[in-house]
């Protein structure tokens, strides 16, 4: 029998307060367009590379927005090439780290906060 549940991860929720705010903020550092049209509660989803996806979720727009507490360690890590170039990217564009760069022999990785404080990590392995 064929296992019915593929180890593949399709789509990564991210909740989120203001889903402007955070359209913006996850656009300007995947480096993907967004559809401003398509920015509505509840959800908008960025299409990644090989089926994967990201959705912002800031809850049905007849609901006050979430209230939750940030997790303390990273949600998920976005891929490098250039760790270094990725750092002082970050910088350039006034997000806001949460680390150096930390180097281990066969990877190196920083931390960003996001609009409502979830640790993204930036990694190059």
């Amino acid at each position: 029998m064929i296992h019915p549940i593929h180890p593949q991860i399709n789509t990564i929720f991210v909740h989120v307060t203001d889903l402007e705010r955070s359209v913006h903020w996850y656009s300007q550092l995947l480096g993907l367009k967004a559809d401003i049209d398509r920015v509505k509660r509840p959800v908008y989803t960025f299409s990644l590379s090989n089926h994967a996806s990201l959705t912002l979720d800031a809850g049905p727009p007849d609901q006050k927005p979430k209230d939750f507490e940030p997790l303390p360690f990273p949600l998920f890590n976005i891929y490098t090439n250039n760790i270094y170039k990725s750092y002082l990217f970050v910088q350039d564009k006034e997000i806001l780290v949460a680390d150096s760069i930390t180097e281990y022999d066969d990877f190196s990785f920083f931390n960003v906060y996001d609009p409502d404080g979830h640790l993204i990590m930036i990694c190059n392995g």
